[in-house]
């Protein structure tokens, strides 16, 4: 097979949680331990970091990766899911495993997946775990994909332990309150490794305490460690504290949005844990677009008029998104809004700001929300817009409509910013 040929294989003959939900969801790690044996245990030649979390993972495990490679080492990078090319899930030193490295793994090893019918997710973790193990990588940072206990990484036995937040997203297979989420995303915690919360959400300590004393985990709160003091707005400078002793006299952030403030202090306090040397952890945050190439948070598509764009798709997500477009000066607001179909939107929906105007649309996949239902849904609740045949033709229209001090924002999901980015 060719590459074309080789991704066809991937998404159709292997069920894919991004693309159509709840019914590529697996319960269990006994797939992804028959695919570690079928591949001599890549899971044990390689060091990690492993990050779980409802948001910020994907920051943090960049930002990580990029200070990793600041400070010289070879270093392994697994996220999900990705924007615009399969191959954004497994990087070394920032760069895309090439298109045959993936052909030659499947030809390799499909054979022997036939009586294992791995899942997407667990066929993409495993060619990139085999990959690093063949590189021979130093570090490898990898994300889960969603909770953590059941979640294919969790076979790893990390350097430390990092659980960003707690929100509620993906309820129907993590749990209806914030205490049974974090208990599955606590589920990643390891005999005698370090875990780093990245934000101290009092009501669930007890589950993370808990847990880290049962593991007999050191647990560290990341916001008891880092401070910062923003001293340069348009150039989002920051002073950075560290155990209440200046650490950085000027950090230069290049990723805006306030919500990426937890994210930061938690990626200082796990490089200063992992005992990170100072130049490389300020150049990897300083340089974690250019190094890893992280695209789709708060990011700015164009000037004239000013369109940004984010991933944000969940209640705590969009929570701060909104707070954030209320904080960017604009006259009016034109809002591209599409949304997938499995998860309840009406807190999401509510909100959103009731004097926008909304251009609804659907992202190509069978998992997105139609236009005109997501159109109804909102109109119920006072959100006025219309609805369009594609993210493109909502954005290009919201665009053409906006005046040049107006402020176009387009999200909702990560499968409607991946169409614009």
């Amino acid at each position: 097979m060719n590459y074309e040929e080789t991704l066809h294989y991937l998404y159709s003959q292997l069920p894919v949680f991004q693309r159509i939900g709840a019914a590529a969801y697996k319960a269990n790690l006994d797939n992804t331990y028959a695919l570690m044996d079928s591949l001599d245990h890549p899971e044990k030649k390689f060091k990690s970091v492993h990050i779980a979390g409802t948001n910020g993972k994907g920051s943090t495990a960049h930002m990580l990766a990029s200070i990793y490679q600041e400070a010289g080492f070879k270093t392994g990078l697994y996220t999900s899911p990705h924007l615009k090319d399969f191959r954004e899930r497994i990087r070394m030193n920032g760069e895309m495993v090439s298109k045959e490295s993936v052909v030659d793994f499947v030809e390799q090893y499909s054979e022997k997946f036939g009586s294992i019918s791995p899942s997407f997710f667990e066929l993409s973790m495993a060619m990139a775990f085999r990959y690093f193990a063949d590189e021979q990588v130093d570090i490898v940072v990898l994300e889960t994909g969603m909770g953590g206990r059941l979640d294919s990484t969790n076979i790893v036995n990390p350097e430390l332990s990092i659980i960003t937040n707690i929100g509620k997203d993906h309820m129907q297979f993590l749990g209806d309150t914030l205490s049974q989420i974090a208990v599955e995303k606590a589920g990643i915690i390891k005999q005698n490794t370090a875990l780093i919360i990245g934000e101290k959400q009092t009501e669930l300590r007890t589950v993370f305490e808990r847990k880290a004393e049962e593991k007999h985990a050191p647990i560290f709160y990341a916001e008891d460690w880092v401070g910062l003091e923003l001293i340069d707005h348009v150039k989002n400078i920051f002073r950075v504290d560290y155990n209440k002793n200046m650490l950085f006299e000027n950090l230069v952030f290049p990723l805006r949005g306030n919500y990426q403030l937890k994210n930061l202090k938690t990626v200082i306090a796990a490089a200063m844990y992992l005992k990170l040397p100072l130049h490389a952890i300020k150049l990897g945050i300083e340089n974690v677009l250019k190094n890893t190439h992280f695209a789709g948070r708060w990011q700015t598509l164009s000037h004239s008029p000013l369109t940004i764009c984010d991933t944000a798709h969940n209640e705590d997500g969009i929570r701060y998104i909104v707070d954030q477009l209320a904080q960017t000066p604009h006259k009016n607001l034109h809002f591209v809004l599409g949304v997938v179909n499995d998860k309840d939107i009406g807190n999401i929906l509510a909100m959103l700001p009731k004097e926008a105007v909304y251009y609804f649309c659907k992202a190509d996949i069978p998992r997105g929300l139609d236009a005109k239902i997501l159109q109804d849904k909102a109109h119920q609740i006072g959100l006025v817009g219309e609805a369009y045949s594609s993210v493109k033709e909502a954005l290009k229209i919201a665009q053409n409509r906006a005046a040049k001090d107006d402020l176009v924002f387009v999200g909702g999901s990560t499968f409607t910013v991946a169409e614009v980015v």
